[in-house]
């Protein structure tokens, strides 16, 4: 089976002749206000809550209480077979209350964007996640997306959304 999955890959990335750019959308409403969305959001320290324990995520680098355009995080996590790898991200274009994304800069996708956004509706926010990335190694990234990265990272933002619903049950009343 995995012998005729790559060569299926294999054929259609030579036809292709393009770099395959993954993109993973999530939203999520949220009853909180937009004020106190963006400062539990913005503050860097409260990702390690929000990331499932199996990645074992640690901040390693010195952070500010908000995020800032120019930002960079230095973290640790173990997302393949417990192998510890350092991650690299910047925050970028910050807009206050609306929106920040990060880029990675070191870390194991050659290409990593992630936009955060934050939007006003009746009863609280809604907070999107956008990602785009590109996987590795050509046709044994493609294998590897295809069947263990993609699923890594969907269950990285389930992890996330249900951390939020039990964080911010009732957060108006």
């Amino acid at each position: 089976m995995f012998l005729r999955v790559a060569c299926r890959l294999k054929v259609r990335l030579r036809k292709e002749k393009a770099l395959k750019i993954h993109r993973i959308q999530q939203s999520q409403f949220l009853p909180m206000t937009i004020d106190d969305a963006w400062a539990f959001f913005a503050t860097p320290k409260n990702l390690e809550a929000m990331t499932p324990p199996f990645l074992n995520f640690k901040i390693l680098s010195e952070v500010p209480d908000v995020v800032h355009s120019g930002l960079m995080i230095e973290y640790r996590i173990r997302a393949v077979g417990g192998i510890p790898m350092r991650w690299l991200t910047e925050i970028k274009h910050v807009e206050n209350r609306t929106r920040f994304v990060d880029e990675q800069r070191i870390g194991p996708f050659p290409f990593w964007y992630h936009e955060h956004r934050f939007k006003p509706v009746e009863g609280g926010i809604v907070m999107e996640d956008e990602v785009h990335y590109v996987m590795p190694w050509s046709v044994l990234g493609a294998v590897i997306h295809l069947c263990f990265i993609r699923h890594r990272l969907l269950e990285i933002f389930r992890f996330r959304k249900r951390y939020l619903e039990e964080r911010f049950p009732n957060h108006l009343r």
